[in-house]
């Protein structure tokens, strides 16, 4: 994924976390002109998945943690 930087990673998932919390308060939520609502939970917890995971990548790597992995044996 080139081109999205910490920052861009946290702030999209500050906006999928308050979402998640407006949705789960039986309101909807507009994010990129799309309406999210109770519905669409499931959506919304495998964006904050996706998001946590790049923002964990992005802190490792500016941080100097992180690691090159190699698969043995296949």
């Amino acid at each position: 994924m080139t081109g999205i930087t910490l920052a861009t990673a946290q702030a999209q998932l500050d906006l999928w976390v308050a979402a998640d919390a407006a949705v789960s308060k039986n309101q909807s939520y507009s994010i990129a002109g799309r309406s999210l609502t109770r519905a669409d939970a499931g959506t919304i917890t495998e964006k904050i998945d996706y998001w946590q995971r790049q923002v964990a990548r992005l802190s490792a790597r500016a941080s100097g943690r992180s690691r090159i992995r190699y698969i043995v044996g296949e």
